[in-house]
C-alpha cells in the first residue's frame, strides 16, 4: 500500500510559478499511474491532471493547460506538479493521488483512484 506526501505549497502572486512534489513510500511507485486534483472550498474536487506509470504519458486538463505540467521519476519515488502563471482561480488545497496502471489510467475521476496524500495548500494573491 503506497502512501502519499505532497509539499510545496505556499502564498504566492498572480503570475508566479510553483512546484508541488509528491513523495512516495510503502509501495512500487512505478505501478501507479499518479494523479494531481485541486479543491477549493465549497467546490467539488478538480482533476488537474495524471502522468502515466512510465512517465511517457501525460493528460493535463483543459482548465490548466499550457500552464502547467507533469513529471515523475520513478527512481525517487516521486512526481511533481509544475504551474507558472498562477492565477487566484487557481486557489486550492492540491492533492496528489495514485491509479494502480490498468485500463483508463488518465480517468479523471477521483473515484478511480485508490490512495490519496493528505494535501497542501495553494493560494495565489492578486
Amino acid at each position: 500500500q503506497v502512501q502519499l506526501l505532497e509539499s510545496g505549497g505556499g502564498l504566492v502572486q498572480a503570475g508566479d510559478s510553483l512546484t508541488l512534489s509528491c513523495a512516495a513510500s510503502g509501495g512500487t511507485f512505478s505501478r501507479y499511474a499518479m494523479g494531481w486534483f485541486r479543491q477549493a472550498p465549497g467546490k467539488e474536487r478538480e482533476f488537474v491532471g495524471v502522468i502515466s506509470w512510465s512517465g511517457g504519458f501525460t493528460d493535463i486538463s483543459d482548465s490548466v493547460k499550457g500552464r502547467f505540467a507533469i513529471s515523475r521519476d520513478n527512481a525517487k519515488n516521486t512526481a511533481w506538479l509544475f504551474m507558472k502563471s498562477l492565477k487566484p482561480g487557481d486557489t486550492a488545497l492540491y492533492y496528489c493521488a495514485a491509479k494502480v496502471f490498468g485500463t483508463n489510467w488518465n480517468s479523471p475521476a477521483p473515484s478511480e483512484y485508490g490512495y490519496w496524500g493528505q494535501g497542501t495548500q495553494v493560494t495565489v494573491s492578486s
